[in-house]
């Protein structure tokens, strides 16, 4: 039995929705029967989709909103890493692909590799000048050309 059915819902007046306390739609029926329901977290995130032909999603959210975690019924996977700026800095889904991201203290992108081999490098180099290495038993000082 539907939500519609056990309200006795009159679908001459249109498709049934019910809402939260927060006026987020939770469910929502049409007079074809199909329904869907989500839930929401405490800061409006939604976290939870089902839908009368079976589907389903769920999802999970950091401290910053930022989401980190999706799964669905059709058994897909993914989960996310961020900075403390909120820039994406790991990914990977259920085939086994990941990306890794690195940032400088401007947010511009440094480093990029991923599971496919590819990788993209414009860290800063460091510099050895004055740096003191020791050679059989002597102490070198290093300085850049």
């Amino acid at each position: 039995m539907t939500v519609a059915q056990l309200l006795k819902h009159d679908f001459d007046k249109g498709p049934l929705y019910l809402y939260d306390s927060n006026g987020k739609l939770i469910y929502y029926e049409n007079s074809k029967r199909y329904w869907f329901k989500q839930e929401y977290d405490s800061n409006g995130n939604r976290i939870y989709y089902e839908d009368s032909p079976g589907e389903w999603c769920k999802y999970e959210y950091d401290s910053n909103g930022n989401r980190i975690y999706y799964e669905n019924s059709k058994r897909y996977w993914y989960k996310q890493e961020y900075d403390s700026n909120g820039k994406l800095i790991y990914f990977e889904d259920l085939d086994g692909y990941w990306v890794k991201r690195e940032y400088d203290a401007n947010g511009k992108l440094i480093y990029y590799e991923n599971s496919n081999g590819e990788i993209i490098n414009n860290r800063p180099k460091k510099s050895c000048n004055g740096k003191v290495v020791e050679i059989d038993g002597k102490k070198y000082k290093l300085k850049e050309l």
